[in-house]
């Protein structure tokens, strides 16, 4: 392997959501510097930083209709029966929903968590409360996906936390979604909702660390042998 190779296999690309910002970044050290020497570090290391929260490094997902994916990197902090929100249209009957919560260092790409397609975007405006109360699902600004896959409706749910402010997504009505498909990103720490129909069973555990677009979080049906994995 020759050194351009290495190089490109060690550094993780920067998401373009995350230029503005990283240039934002680097330019306020620049003055700061040129205020007071010390204070241009300060400010470097914060531009490197900001690089590594809009990292967005390549994963490899499972190709298995009956698994689903984690959509974020980061803790699993419940694992429950919810009525999910109104605006998604998934009925008023409780639903398995396992919730992923990001913090400031984790990776804040979203990805798909089944292969389907959108059949509803429904944005809402709230609070900004910690993402880690329960409450922060109903009251928060948060953006929802509906994806019509193999075994029914599921449902993705991005949530602003206490920092979050900027919740993106890129994905269009109609449009088709393969698991692990990069579909949006939130900034500053936050949370993702996912919903999902009878037959589904939990793969994780409270507590336990999840990788977007890897990470077995569900099933529907029994256990099967290996599966392909693909790189996105």
């Amino acid at each position: 392997m020759d050194l351009f190779e290495t190089i490109r296999k060690t550094i993780v690309p920067v998401h373009k959501e995350g230029y503005p910002f990283v240039a934002a970044f680097f330019v306020a050290s620049l003055v700061l510097g040129w205020i007071w020497d010390p204070l241009f570090w300060v400010g470097l290391i914060l531009t490197l930083w900001c690089a590594y929260f809009f990292r967005d490094p390549e994963r490899v997902t499972p190709q298995d209709d009956d698994l689903v994916i984690s959509p974020a990197d980061g803790r699993v902090s419940s694992v429950q029966m919810v009525v999910p929100p109104q605006e998604l249209n998934l009925g008023t009957e409780p639903m398995l929903r396992i919730t992923v919560f990001m913090n400031v260092f984790n990776c804040h790409v979203n990805r798909a968590p089944m292969r389907g397609r959108v059949t509803t975007i429904a944005y809402k405006e709230g609070q900004f409360l910690n993402a880690e109360l329960d409450k922060a699902s109903t009251d928060n600004e948060r953006n929802g996906l509906v994806i019509e896959s193999k075994h029914g409706a599921i449902g993705v749910v991005q949530i602003a936390g206490l920092v979050a402010r900027r919740i993106i997504c890129w994905t269009n009505m109609n449009e088709p979604l393969d698991a692990g498909e990069r579909f949006g990103l939130i900034r500053f720490g936050s949370r993702l909702d996912v919903f999902l129909p009878a037959g589904a069973e939990p793969r994780v555990s409270l507590g336990q660390t999840a990788i977007a677009g890897e990470t077995v979080i569900a099933e529907f049906g029994s256990a099967k042998g290996p599966v392909i994995s693909r790189r996105s």
